[in-house]
């Protein structure tokens, strides 16, 4: 009998034991798998954060490259643009004088012998001349000062007139044509002094100067 009940206790013993190894066994299994678990969540976790962090460095530096890229653009300024809009108009300005005088159509010019002197070598009167233009307003008085608006537009008569460039025309003279209301008289020669004229031009009010006789000289006179 005490043989039996030892073998019974050695059997009690040993189920207690394997079944305490089983417990143990789950329990380190299990703290291993929660070890996996918190380690895959550290890792991923990181990863997030490093991605996090790659993706706004690069929204910065892209940020710098764009605001460096501003930065090196030229702006336009006010006194540029109204550089601009100023040549503009300066370039329609002379368009529209250009479109104006252009030149006058020589077929319809009538040419005679002489003239109001005898160093007139033939006088020439062309119907298709037109007035030049004028940027003056109000009413008119000839202005005679080289630096007037009235003088410059009375030049470009004269070269209209004459067909002599302004910048190959030299004028001899210029003043009042007493002979007419609101006109003038001007001598004016070419650079090489072959071509001397004397152009007889009056007033059209709003329009600006018109030729009305150009006289070929033979010598420059007033």
């Amino acid at each position: 009998m005490k043989n039996e009940a030892n073998q019974n206790s050695r059997s009690d013993y040993r189920a207690k034991r394997k079944k305490t190894n089983y417990i143990l066994n789950g329990l380190i299994v299990l703290v291993l798998v929660l070890i996996m678990i918190v380690a895959y969540n550290i890792f991923v976790s990181d990863n997030d954060h490093a991605s996090s962090t790659n993706h706004e460095t690069s929204k910065t530096v892209q940020k710098e490259r764009t605001t460096k890229k501003d930065s090196n653009k030229v702006p336009t300024t006010t006194k540029e643009k109204n550089s601009s809009n100023d040549s503009e108009k300066v370039k329609d300005d002379q368009e529209d004088q250009d479109t104006t005088t252009g030149t006058a159509d020589d077929s319809q010019a009538v040419s005679t012998d002489g003239g109001s002197t005898a160093n007139v070598i033939k006088t020439i009167e062309n119907p298709s001349w037109k007035p030049v233009g004028t940027s003056q307003t109000g009413e008119h008085s000839p202005v005679y000062d080289t630096t007037s608006a009235d003088w410059q537009e009375m030049i470009s008569a004269l070269s209209y007139a004459t067909g002599i460039d302004q910048s190959n025309m030299s004028v001899y003279w210029l003043g009042r044509d007493k002979s007419t209301s609101n006109a003038s008289v001007g001598t004016v020669y070419s650079k090489d002094k072959q071509q001397k004229y004397r152009v007889f031009i009056k007033w059209v009010d709003g329009e600006g100067w018109m030729p009305t006789k150009v006289e070929e000289l033979a010598e420059l006179e007033r």
